[in-house]
């Protein structure tokens, strides 16, 4: 009996250490088709769509450089107070709008010398959101 409960404590205090150490917060939430960037820069970076749960998948995942998700009737004003955002600068496009924005966001790149760190692209009332950037296209 006394082994069993050390055994107990031990196994929760594992798991417990693994989610201080392992933080899986994601950046973006209530999104669908999430998506994280893996590699060192955005040369090599590669695509990983999660399949079903994100915050556990992110903990398997090797140098996550970005995150990225989709929204349908997207409202930016609202974003960006939510992640204390500002936008840098904009790209209109034939069918979309692309936002380049400062947040309180984990992931950064460097774009004509401004830190970016939340790009929005805006199709009609969809939105793909990722920080830093978008990578692969959208």
């Amino acid at each position: 009996m006394k082994i069993a409960l050390i055994i107990t404590a031990l196994f929760a205090s594992v798991v417990l250490a693994a989610f201080s150490v392992f933080p899986s917060r994601l950046c973006f939430s209530g999104g669908k088709n999430y998506t994280f960037y893996c590699g060192t820069s955005s040369a090599d970076c590669r695509e990983v769509v999660a399949a079903f749960n994100p915050e556990a998948e992110k903990l398997l995942l090797k140098d996550v450089c970005g995150e990225s998700a989709e929204y349908e009737n997207f409202d930016l004003g609202s974003y960006l107070e939510k992640v204390n955002g500002k936008v840098m600068f904009t790209e209109t496009l034939s069918d979309s709008v692309n936002y380049y924005c400062s947040a309180d966001l984990p992931y950064s790149v460097n774009l004509y010398g401004e830190t970016i760190n939340l790009h929005v692209c805006v199709r009609g009332n969809v939105a793909k959101v990722a920080s830093p950037i978008i990578f692969g296209g959208y």
